[in-house]
């Protein structure tokens, strides 16, 4: 009997093959590979849990940014509104300020008029009193203006009484 190559090829073969299988090695292959199958699925796992909290957080982030873009238009409108009432309020006042200095204006005009009139009547009765006073004093004789006077004192004391 020869022996060829191929007989020593195949009783290689068969040692190889015994020899694997004394030390568990295709055991070894199946449990390292159902070991990265289960990191596969466990990472699988955890990146769906990642996936659906990030979703939650999304949906968390969105409902406040739609709350803060709501407070955000309240303020708004608030601040809108209270910038109008201060508007109108400033223009009343603008507008009650400007009606007392018009009548504080007017009093001071009527006053400064009323007291024009009063020096005038003043000035007028002073001239009347000095024209009336030349009259009297190119016409009137010493006698005659004492009897004048005290008639006139007698008048002036009935009516002060």
């Amino acid at each position: 009997m020869e022996l060829d190559a191929t007989f020593w090829a195949a009783v290689a073969l068969f040692l190889f093959i015994l020899v694997i299988m004394y030390f568990k090695v295709p055991g070894l292959m199946t449990a390292g590979l159902d070991k990265r199958a289960d990191d596969i699925r466990n990472n699988l796992e955890e990146a769906r849990r990642l996936r659906e909290e990030a979703q939650q957080l999304l949906a968390e982030y969105q409902r406040k940014r739609k709350e803060a873009e709501q407070e955000a238009e309240g303020i708004v409108s608030a601040a809108k509104r209270e910038a109008e009432a201060l508007a109108k309020e400033a223009e009343r006042k603008t507008e009650d300020y400007v009606t007392r200095r018009t009548a504080l204006a007017e009093q001071k005009i009527a006053q400064a008029e009323s007291q024009a009139l009063a020096e005038v009547k003043a000035s007028a009765i002073d001239v009347a009193i000095e024209a009336a006073e030349g009259i009297v004093g190119k016409k009137m004789t010493g006698a005659a203006s004492g009897d004048l006077f005290k008639k006139s004192l007698s008048e002036l004391k009935s009516r002060m009484n």
